[in-house]
């Protein structure tokens, strides 16, 4: 395990999940978000992304959590040999990134490059986090089986985790 691909809705614990993994690997933790957020919540091309991320994924260590497979394609999962998938209840996901974002509200917490999560981000706006978070965690449910089972994920070692036990149990091996 030396390219780990975290993968999940967003609260599901992939920036968590992936600093312990990373920690102990002794390998770098890249979050996606970071990269694909710029000042002002602007994002780069397709393109851009890739460009920025190919170096990265070509590096022999790393963690890198997040999705954006409409992004950049499976450059990441493409290049990874373990890929973690984080397909917590909806309800415990929801209630994790409740937590997270609250918190981050009350104190202004700066995520990427300037920008803060706002209350109409996070409720009401088109885009909203948590509308977004509901949203794809159904199309992951639905998608993912599916995808692992094709050939571009033979020969990858695939993490299903659908728990805080089964996390635990993960981070207990590698560590």
């Amino acid at each position: 395990m030396r390219r780990v691909s975290v993968v999940g809705a967003s609260g599901s614990g992939k920036t968590t999940l992936s600093a312990a993994l990373a920690s102990r690997l002794c390998v770098e933790h890249v979050e996606l978000d970071a990269i694909y957020h710029g000042p002002g919540w602007r994002h780069p091309t397709p393109e851009e992304f890739r460009a920025r991320l190919a170096p990265i994924v070509a590096r022999d260590g790393w963690v890198i959590d997040g999705n954006y497979v409409s992004q950049v394609g499976d450059l990441v999962r493409g290049a990874a040999d373990t890929v973690v998938w984080l397909d917590l209840p909806l309800a415990h996901t929801l209630a994790r990134l409740a937590r997270r974002s609250l918190g981050r509200l009350v104190f202004r917490t700066e995520l990427w490059n300037g920008n803060r999560e706002t209350l109409a981000g996070l409720l009401w706006d088109p885009d909203s986090l948590f509308r977004w978070t509901v949203q794809r965690h159904a199309r992951y449910r639905r998608e993912m089986p599916a995808l692992f089972s094709t050939e571009a994920y033979a020969g990858k070692t695939l993490h299903h985790l659908r728990s805080q036990r089964a996390i635990d149990e993960l981070l207990e091996h590698v560590g």
